[in-house]
């Protein structure tokens, strides 16, 4: 009895130690804007430890890029959690972990490495991406983040259109579909939509915009999608290629 009772208890304990985590539902974009000439810096310390300590904690490693522009001192990267809840929880527990103490401390030996942190909260908008497919190896090419702030209730309206048309254009024109999210605003406030899409290169997503913009199915589209009036007050874009450690290259 108690042989059987020991084996009951090595296969309970073999069941959690292989517990797969729980899938991430709430996402966050951090954007870290180094000190002059203190980039390489950061991405190696995330190269070689905080990733690491990430995963260690629970969160999930999604993308990490730079900016394709010149001067460029900045970091973003996206880590995913099962839960607001969850996600304070691990933060707490990287911001105490001494491994994490001790290397970042090493780390700014010379001088502190980030002058100022932004974040941003989101959900994977699942009528667009059902899951974020992750690359097995570098394949080169340029990521663009495109954030559309819209107008007072128009978000239904710029999701659904881009449900029914606007990926199947995007994939008609060169332009590959990544991740797309919905942002979590304060108060309750209408989010905006923020995506990923990717080029071979810049010059590729130049011509690859001036002929999706040209092609009259998207001109009739979007002419019938705004007869009720504009969608999209606004967009932000950004070029960037992926970290050697990011998930998504």
């Amino acid at each position: 009895m108690k042989k059987i009772s020991f084996l009951v208890f090595l296969s309970l304990l073999s069941l959690v130690g292989f517990a797969k985590p729980k899938p991430s539902i709430y996402y966050e974009l951090r954007i870290y804007y180094c000190n002059d000439g203190k980039l390489p810096d950061l991405l190696n310390r995330f190269r070689n430890h905080t990733t690491k300590i990430f995963e260690k904690h629970g969160m999930e490693n999604i993308g990490y890029w730079v900016p394709t522009s010149a001067g460029n001192n900045t970091l973003y990267y996206i880590l995913g959690y099962p839960s607001k809840e969850a996600r304070d929880a691990s933060w707490k527990a990287f911001m105490a972990d001494p491994e994490w103490q001790t290397v970042a401390k090493k780390s700014e030996e010379n001088g502190k490495i980030v002058a100022k942190v932004e974040s941003k909260f989101m959900t994977l908008d699942e009528a667009l991406t059902s899951k974020i497919k992750f690359s097995k190896k570098a394949t080169g090419g340029v990521f663009e983040m495109r954030e559309y702030f819209c107008f007072p209730d128009k978000f239904p309206n710029i999701e659904a259109r881009f449900k029914d048309h606007t990926r199947a254009l995007f994939e008609k024109h060169n332009m590959k579909n990544i991740m797309y999210f919905s942002t979590i605003e304060k108060n309750g406030g209408q989010p905006t939509l923020l995506y990923f899409i990717k080029h071979n290169s810049e010059e590729d997503a130049k011509k690859s915009w001036d002929a999706f913009r040209a092609d009259s199915e998207w001109v009739k589209v979007r002419t019938a999608s705004e007869e009720s009036g504009k969608i999209v007050e606004k967009v932000e874009s950004k070029y960037m290629t992926a970290t050697d450690f990011s998930r998504i290259k």
